[in-house]
């Protein structure tokens, strides 16, 4: 039964997903975990995003996540929402570690996303991978 009278709404959705991306720019992962179901399943499209499913499986990733992004912050462009889904588009900003020239890295990408008794339980992240590489390639030199 879910702890949010408003989950399945569209408030309940929204509500769910601004917690989410502020467990994210938090970067605590625990709280981020606690953001997402135990059967949560995080998909790329990008070519070097890596899928996986499970809070557990997520929970373990995301040290070395938030270690190899310094500084990660989402920063929400627009977020719609309809029913138990959401697109939120964002601009992420982070520095690579060990990257010692250049400035951060600013990608732009969509969250399409789908909440399940307040959790988020579907993630699709859309990124351009390319755009990454080529930001990064700049500050190894």
């Amino acid at each position: 039964m879910p702890t949010d009278p408003a989950a399945g709404t569209a408030a309940g959705t929204r509500r769910a997903v601004e917690a989410y991306v502020a467990a994210l720019n938090s970067g605590d992962p625990d709280r981020i975990a606690a953001c997402v179901s135990v059967d949560f399943h995080n998909e790329h499209t990008s070519a070097l995003g890596r899928s996986l499913r499970g809070r557990a499986a997520y929970r373990e990733r995301l040290p070395g996540f938030l270690g190899e992004f310094v500084d990660l912050r989402y920063e929400v462009e627009e977020l719609l929402v309809a029913g138990d889904r959401a697109a939120l588009a964002y601009t992420m900003t982070f520095r690579v570690r060990g990257a010692e020239l250049g400035g951060p890295v600013r990608i732009r990408g969509v969250f399409r996303l789908r909440v399940v008794d307040g959790l988020v339980a579907h993630r699709v992240d859309y990124w351009d991978s390319a755009e990454f590489e080529r930001q990064t390639a700049a500050d190894t030199r």
